[in-house]
């Protein structure tokens, strides 16, 4: 079966419907919203950047407020590992077992996050502000939203007194921007602590908006595997009045940016011609000039395909001597199904020069793809169709990789439902000014206390 092909029938879907915007039913409290805001200014203004160490101090903070919410010490652990510099935190919100109860359920997120420059952005990237109906800051959708949340919902589930049948278990992990060590770690030391039925994650998933306008809510289901090059050009160097262009390191780098600018270029698409578009992508064979009309929009095309995207390049010592190396890194998201090795061979025909070194400095893993079952689609469907009425629920394969990975390769099956709503066009994960929209943090916030109780009781709560 064809995952691009199974994918835009769905997005299909989703495109041709017409569903006029909700506002969800929230039964939080103004004290509810506060806990949360509080909590998600809280992981902001601790700076996870992975060079600095400090997710342990976020995992202590996060700790911390659970066991004021009166969770036992024994059921809140923060871990140390797979050094020093990287905490995670595992709680347990403890199940009755009755009805049978059930294996418990994970929810996760991750607290480390990207580097970010004061210089490159209009705001202090590790300051939380509220601006114009949004949060802004390093982490807000990626992925301190998602843990602020899960903590949040864990203190109010308490604070309800809720009784689960089976047992919830709450985790963030300190490195999933980088290596994803954390999670093998946990995966690996402490699988007692997290062996679970199956796992929901906030990091993947969530709704879609165009123009403001609510058209889908994403689960994910798989995802692409992460895979990193970089391709090296070397030479003797000499000085800067005496230039051999044939020998420049940085220009025999310089045509492979261009042929990768060439297949990641984008452009603008009428929305009117969006649903003819998916219809002509799914017939066999696909439309040509339909498939180069989605390739045009980074949001469809990271769907349709493998893609591979410079990301660094370094080069020279000096300012007044020729260079005598020239480094490119290129970032690749392969399609499952797809061998790394293709994907690296295509690198050395862009490449087209014996002069330029490759190799990976990752080793590309993949990860089986989580069934959608009705035990786990059909909660999640009735529970939008209560917040978000209308909207279709669409199956996807994320773009980006996550901890997912290491719980589907460990046999935990893992759904991406972050809940978030974010903008088509306006994703800035990882980029300048980082924001989420105030309502759709709290909207989400209400999903997942909801989700939470729908799982972990065996029944939709109201």
């Amino acid at each position: 079966m064809n995952p691009p092909r199974v994918l835009l029938s769905a997005l299909l879907v989703a495109a041709v419907a017409v569903p006029g915007p909700a506002a969800a039913q929230s039964r939080r409290t103004p004290a509810d919203s506060q806990l949360a805001r509080d909590i998600f200014r809280e992981l902001i203004e601790i700076n996870t950047t992975d060079s600095l160490g400090n997710t342990p101090r976020a995992a202590r903070a996060m700790a911390q407020r659970l066991l004021a919410a009166g969770f036992p010490a024994a059921d809140v652990r923060v871990l140390l590992g797979p050094d020093a510099k990287h905490g995670n935190l595992v709680a347990r919100y403890r199940g009755t077992g009755a009805g049978g109860g059930g294996r418990p359920i994970i929810v996760f997120a991750h607290l480390d996050v990207v580097p970010a420059r004061r210089a490159d952005w209009s705001v202090d990237p590790f300051t939380f502000l509220e601006k114009d109906g949004y949060f802004y800051g390093r982490g807000t959708t990626d992925n301190k939203a998602g843990a602020a949340m899960l903590v949040a919902d864990f203190i109010r589930l308490k604070r309800a007194g809720f009784k689960p049948r089976r047992d919830l278990i709450l985790m963030v992990n300190g490195d999933e921007e980088t290596a994803g060590s954390c999670i093998a770690w946990v995966v690996a030391k402490h699988r007692d602590l997290i062996d679970a039925e199956f796992a929901l994650n906030t990091d993947a998933g969530g709704g879609v908006l165009r123009d403001g306008r609510r058209v889908m809510f994403v689960v994910q289901a798989s995802e692409k595997v992460y895979a990193t090059y970089v391709l090296e050009a070397t030479d003797k160097g000499g000085h800067g009045s005496l230039p051999r262009p044939a020998d420049n390191p940085v220009y025999r780098l310089a045509p492979v940016l261009e042929r990768l600018a060439f297949f990641e270029r984008s452009a603008a698409l009428e929305s009117g011609s969006l649903a003819d578009d998916m219809r002509g992508v799914l017939k066999d064979p696909p439309d040509s000039a339909a498939v180069a009309h989605l390739s045009a929009v980074p949001f469809y095309n990271s769907k349709l395909r493998t893609t591979c995207v410079a990301t660094m390049m370094a080069a020279g010592h000096a300012e007044n001597a020729l260079p005598q190396s020239a480094r490119l890194t290129v970032n690749c998201r392969i399609l499952p199904g797809e061998p790394a090795s293709d994907v690296e061979a295509t690198l050395r025909r862009l490449a087209a020069d014996d002069r330029i070194t490759l190799h990976a400095t990752n080793t590309p893993t993949p990860s089986p793809p989580s069934p959608l079952t009705a035990s786990i689609m059909g909660p999640i469907e009735q529970l939008v169709a209560e917040q978000f009425p209308g909207i279709p629920v669409v199956p996807v394969m994320e773009a980006g990789a996550t901890d997912g990975l290491a719980l589907r390769n460990a046999g935990i099956p893992t759904y991406g439902v972050s809940a978030v709503f974010e903008e088509q066009n306006d994703v800035r994960a990882h980029g300048r000014d980082e924001r989420v929209s105030v309502q759709s943090f709290y909207d989400a916030l209400e999903f997942w206390y909801r989700m939470m109780q729908a799982f972990a009781s065996g029944r939709l709560t109201r």
